[in-house]
């Protein structure tokens, strides 16, 4: 049987909110990129993709910055009882580094477009400075980075949501309810 959780045990919904719309971006903007990069050629479906893709990155720091600083003023809940240290150390381990790369892998994308010399206009209207100038040995560099940094993300994300999965098929004990509003 399912604990059920106190409000107080759960996560805000404004934190809530800030999971879900993040990470619901985060698996298009993996998407996008897994695709975008098979399409051969400069068509004019890849280009937009690039720019979605890019507006992805843009919306997922912006919002990774918000929910830090939420993160940072609200107190997240307790660990479940009787979790154990090793376990506990791991969840925060897994958070930091998730929180460093929701920010670090849209940088490293920033900072590719502007090395390639390609100026990111967020949502096709904003146009954000650029930050470096075209540098070839640069672009291939942050390029690489940018790739890593996703794959990283990508297998960390999963090892969350197993965790998560875990914890609440195996261990029954209210962990997921935190973060899904309509678990009890």
């Amino acid at each position: 049987m399912t604990t059920v959780l106190p409000l107080k045990q759960r996560y805000s919904a404004t934190a809530m909110g800030l999971h879900w719309l993040i990470a619901l971006l985060i698996v298009a903007g993996f998407y996008l990129g897994w695709i975008m990069t098979d399409i051969p050629g400069f068509t004019p479906t890849k280009l937009k993709y690039f720019s979605w893709h890019k507006w992805i990155g843009v919306t997922v720091f912006v919002l990774a910055v918000i929910r830090l600083a939420w993160r940072l003023t609200h107190r997240a809940p307790e660990m479940p009882p009787g979790m154990a240290p090793l376990q506990k150390l791991a969840a925060e381990a897994a958070h930091v580094f998730l929180y460093v790369l929701m920010l670090v892998i849209p940088v490293t994308g920033y900072l590719y477009s502007s090395a390639a010399g390609i100026q990111v206009v967020y949502l096709g209207i904003v146009p954000l400075p650029t930050l470096i100038g075209p540098d070839a040995a640069l672009k291939v560099m942050l390029r690489i980075v940018h790739i890593w940094l996703n794959y990283t993300l990508l297998a960390l994300v999963i090892v969350h949501v197993l965790a998560a999965l875990k914890h609440h098929f195996i261990d029954r004990d209210g962990l997921l309810a935190r973060m899904i509003p309509f678990l009890k």
